[in-house]
């Protein structure tokens, strides 16, 4: 059961909790989506699926179903979280501490709204397409329709910033000694996942219309969150560098894993809309580089994030210990990140440019360390939902359900 009626000790970085589930729901589809062939389409569907199911490769099915089972289990999961934080946001927000956080640098921290309602359009997306049959068909309708709500929910993201730019221009009370991490980055997040959900129905609609206008909206969130990166990168490795690391806040130092992650996809679905809707050749050794760079990116970050969380004993206070918040559920979206990224790299990069077989022991050799990730990943979620979220013997925090 769900802590309930925290009011004031809510925090909208709750909504990392939901993010996350959202985000292991579409780690699971991307075992289907580049393993299983699916000729003349962008990605898996029911109708690929489901002679795989019931075909006489007990294997093969019994793997698809696993993967299938736990799309379904983690999006339940991502839409209990997604209300639930829904419900506590609004009472918090006629509480004196919503006030409070509107007047400090954590009103930032209100971008985690949009990001987790831009992953459930995508969670919606992909239980969509497996388990609808026949959605394809009529997938040209539905594009209009998922860029109509990303740009709605860009819109209420360009006005929880609008307002937090408004405030901190005209009152000048920005603490730069209270931004030593990069949590600010969020903003930089929440637009880049709206760009690669824009990017989407770019990529794939045959309709010259429908793939310029997604692709011209991810284009313009997507030179938001670079510019904004920009902004925000700067200010946080000053006040890092001036202060040092909060600890509390250390888990920041992943945040560019996710952003890298969509960023990259972003590029990728670009890349694919100029050549369905105005036949740009697609050089594959582009991709190739593309890929390689960020992954080189990712694991550096993920060396240098370690390294400094592990000396400042982060892991065993907020992952392990008692000191667990709901800031600490931003551990799980590198994890996420880093295995679906990965995907791309071994398809993209080096499958499509016949570096290395399908399902060869190769392959799999590279595949392995990221299933590991995963599967850590999935770990320090349930122990994070359990210890801040649940109301039980693992939560360190007060029951107050009603």
């Amino acid at each position: 059961m769900l802590i309930k009626n925290l009011h004031s000790k809510y925090n909208p970085l709750y909504f990392l909790a939901a993010l996350g589930a959202g985000g292991l729901a579409v780690s699971f589809f991307m075992y289907p989506n580049f393993m299983i062939p699916h000729k003349g389409y962008p990605m898996i569907t029911f109708d690929h699926l489901y002679p795989i199911l019931m075909g006489d490769d007990k294997l093969t099915a019994i793997l698809t179903g696993g993967a299938l089972l736990a799309i379904i289990a983690l999006a339940l999961l991502h839409f209990r979280l997604l209300f639930w934080n829904i419900g506590e946001y609004r009472k918090y927000k006629k509480t004196d501490e919503f006030q409070s956080l509107l007047k400090s640098n954590r009103e930032i921290s209100l971008m985690a709204i949009p990001l987790t309602l831009a992953m459930t359009v995508n969670v919606c997306f992909i239980l969509g397409v497996v388990f609808v049959p026949n959605l394809w068909s009529v997938v040209e309708y539905l594009f209009p329709f998922a860029i109509g709500t990303f740009f709605i929910i860009g819109l209420y993201a360009l006005k929880i910033l609008g307002d937090y730019f408004t405030r901190i221009f005209i009152e000048g009370d920005f603490n730069l000694s209270e931004n030593n991490n990069f949590a600010q980055m969020i903003a930089v997040f929440a637009f880049t996942m709206i760009a690669v959900g824009l990017a989407a129905p770019g990529a794939m609609s045959h309709h010259k219309e429908i793939n310029a206008i997604g692709m011209f909206l991810s284009i313009f969130f997507l030179s938001i969150a670079i510019i904004l990166g920009v902004i925000k990168m700067t200010i946080s490795f000053k006040s890092t560098l001036e202060h040092g690391i909060d600890k509390g806040s250390s888990a920041s130092l992943w945040i560019m894993i996710p952003i890298l992650t969509l960023m990259g996809i972003t590029f990728i679905r670009l890349t694919m809309g100029l050549h369905h809707g105005f036949e740009e050749t697609i050089s594959k050794p582009s991709f190739f580089t593309l890929t390689s760079a960020i992954i080189s990116l990712q694991i550096f970050i993920g060396i240098i994030g370690f390294k400094i969380m592990k000396s400042v004993g982060y892991f065993d206070d907020h992952s392990k210990g008692s000191s667990a918040n709901a800031g600490s559920f931003a551990l799980v979206c590198p994890g996420v990140a880093f295995f679906v990224f990965g995907m791309f790299f071994l398809v993209f990069g080096l499958v499509q440019n016949g570096l290395i077989t399908p399902m060869s022991p190769a392959f799999f050799a590279l595949l392995t360390p990221l299933i590991l990730i995963q599967l850590q990943t999935i770990r320090v979620f349930f122990r994070l939902l359990c210890k801040v979220t649940a109301c039980g013997p693992c939560s360190q925090a007060s029951c107050t359900a009603s």
